[in-house]
This record gives structure tokens, sequence and C-alpha cells, in this order.
């Protein structure tokens, strides 16, 4: 079961109110989730009353593996830049921890050639 925060649409027509929600990415948009993780209401101007995120259990659900939509990560990124750039972090050691493997599996490959 893959697991995804994305959107929620709640509300009705042309008064939209979004819930972040984590989800199995098989069901449907507006279908069951798991745990709700914040909310976004695109109507209201002031900018603390227009987004909510709890970003302990973003983060949380990003660390067992959860992936996060691409307007999810907009909005996470907006109320909490600290998830995002652990998640970079996080991607970013995962990128040289490979690379440091690469070059000495080539450096045992060149001393046996």
């Amino acid at each position: 079961m893959s697991l995804k925060i994305r959107l929620r649409q709640q509300g009705r027509k042309n008064s939209l109110v979004y819930r972040l929600v984590l989800s199995d990415s098989r069901s449907p948009r507006d279908g069951k989730y798991i745990e709700l993780l914040g909310w976004y209401n695109p109507q209201e101007a002031e900018a603390e009353k227009n987004l909510k995120v709890e970003s302990d259990r973003v983060l949380h659900w990003l660390q067992l593996g959860a992936v996060l939509t691409e307007k999810a990560e907009k909005l996470v990124e907006r109320a909490a830049p600290e998830v995002i750039a652990v998640m970079r972090k996080k991607a970013e050691e995962k990128r040289v921890k490979l690379r440091e493997k690469r070059k000495a599996s080539r450096k045992k490959e060149a001393a046996l050639a």
C-alpha cells in the first residue's frame, strides 16, 4: 500500500476548501483517508486563516515512506518549510551515500583488473 499526502476537496461549488490528508494512493480523490494533516482555504484573505499544516505529523509520515503530491508539497513548503528542508537533506544524504558506494566499487574493480 503506497501512501500519499494530497489535497481532498470539500465545500460547495465556487466555494471550495481543501483538506490535506494522508490516503492510500488507490483511493479516490475525495474518498476515504487515513489521517487529516491540515487544511487550506483559498478564499480566506488572512494568511493565518488561509492554511494550517500539522508539520510534525507530515514529517512523521514522510519518514515512514509517504509521498507528497506536487500541490501538497507547495502548501507544506509555504506553511512548514522546515519539513521540506529535512526531506531534501535526507534525499541529499542518500545520494551522497550512493555516490560513495559507487566510488568504492569502482576502486575495487580497478584494483582487481
